[in-house]
């Protein structure tokens, strides 16, 4: 990323309430409450402004998209199966091109103060890498706003569409960064067959897996131990991700206990999305198991749902909400999901404000860290390695 010159930004409320002079150099935080400014520096007024870490949004589906297009009307859908064949009859209802749409919503992310996504994009033989293509290409164009990795998404099936595996193999030379998986039980009506290619296929590659999982009940637990299972026995600690696992959120007590001790001794990750009626996970108690959770907005404005906005502001609002935080520290928590949770998972270095810490943060208009998880003000600067690149929702 290129480099800056110095940026001091004066009246800056952190956390602990104080009001501070934050002083960024080469994209990271280098000082606050300096004497006085390094010679070129520019003055940024906060005004007041409480700076938070830009939040991280860890699953979304910007190649679904309708972001700046006309309105799209939703056909009914009653299972999983509905949503997925709804949407590749949807997709031919949509003018725009993928890159010209998931641009349109990163830009918009960007100025609601997100500085990374894990975008999954689906392949299959009806699609091809058209998507990943189109997603890359927006993200390559928005390098110096964005983080962007892109998962291969087999969303129509993998061992049951012929072609698929192939095609997933080839998006990873020609800019996906993760393999994706999907449902091995409920999707593809085989436990082995999916994960056999998606563990061989990781390892000959490099690459990390994050894996959907929608099914509930013991099929939904089977799958969780399994992928557990070759997790550890394939030395891939760490580089294995579970989206959505509604299984998890039937559990409770001691077989939460158990299956939370599970997932972290195997170094699996997380991420939920609060959506509408689907199950949320329990975060508190994943993350006090030592489980890593993360946030997304799954999918915006497309054939599933007309609902999303690509703010995680929001969407930490929503988790609260959906997990009936109340208390500050249960507030707090829901961002830390959202903003650290996040990094985490993507492997980006933590901004969590401190001295050396990357200048990745935003501008609020709120009093505390559970006072903006509530009234989710919109940000009035973005700040991205130490650059204003929003103001008031737009870019700047």
């Amino acid at each position: 990323m290129a480099q800056h010159p110095p940026v001091l930004f004066t009246a800056v409320r952190t956390e602990d309430g104080r009001l501070r002079d934050l002083l960024v150099e080469d994209g990271r935080i280098a000082a606050y409450d300096p004497p006085e400014p390094p010679a070129g520096a520019s003055t940024v007024d906060a005004r007041g402004a409480l700076a938070l870490p830009s939040p991280v949004d860890a699953h979304i589906h910007p190649d679904k998209t309708t972001w700046g297009g006309p309105w799209l009307s939703r056909e009914p859908a009653h299972s999983l199966r509905d949503l997925i064949e709804g949407d590749v009859r949807a997709r031919s209802r949509i003018p725009a091109p993928v890159a010209e749409r998931a641009g349109a919503l990163m830009d918009q992310a960007v100025a609601r103060g997100t500085r990374a996504w894990r975008a999954h994009v689906d392949v299959a033989p009806v699609h091809g890498l058209s998507g990943v293509h189109g997603v890359r290409a927006a993200a390559d164009a928005r390098a110096e706003l964005l983080d962007v990795q892109i998962v291969a998404f087999p969303q129509l099936g993998l061992v049951s569409r012929p072609g698929t595996a192939e095609l997933l193999d080839r998006a990873l030379s020609e800019g996906a960064d993760i393999l994706g998986g999907l449902d091995p039980l409920g999707v593809d009506g085989d436990l082995d067959g999916p994960l056999d290619f998606l563990f061989e296929t990781a390892l000959r590659r490099a690459v990390p897996l994050d894996i959907h999982l929608h099914d509930g009940g013991p099929a939904g637990l089977r799958q969780v131990a399994e992928i557990a299972r070759r997790t550890v026995a394939a030395g891939l600690s760490g580089q294995v991700t579970l989206s959505h696992v509604f299984c998890l959120a039937e559990l409770a007590g001691a077989e939460l206990e158990r299956t939370a001790d599970l997932l972290a001794g195997a170094g699996i990750a997380l991420t939920t999305c609060a959506l509408g009626a689907d199950p949320v996970l329990p975060t508190g108690a994943l993350t006090r198991r030592g489980v890593l959770v993360a946030a997304g907005s799954d999918g915006v404005r497309d054939a599933w749902s007309p609902f999303g906005d690509a703010d995680m502001i929001h969407r930490a609002h929503l988790l609260a909400y959906r997990t009936d935080a109340r208390t500050d520290a249960e507030l707090d928590a829901c961002y830390h999901v959202v903003a650290h949770g996040g990094a985490a998972l993507l492997g980006l270095p933590a901004s969590r404000l401190a001295v050396g810490d990357p200048a990745d943060f935003v501008l609020l208009s709120a009093g505390s860290l559970p006072e903006a998880v509530v009234d989710r003000p919109l940000p009035r600067l973005v700040v991205r390695a130490g650059r204003v690149v929003a103001r008031d929702g737009r870019l700047v």
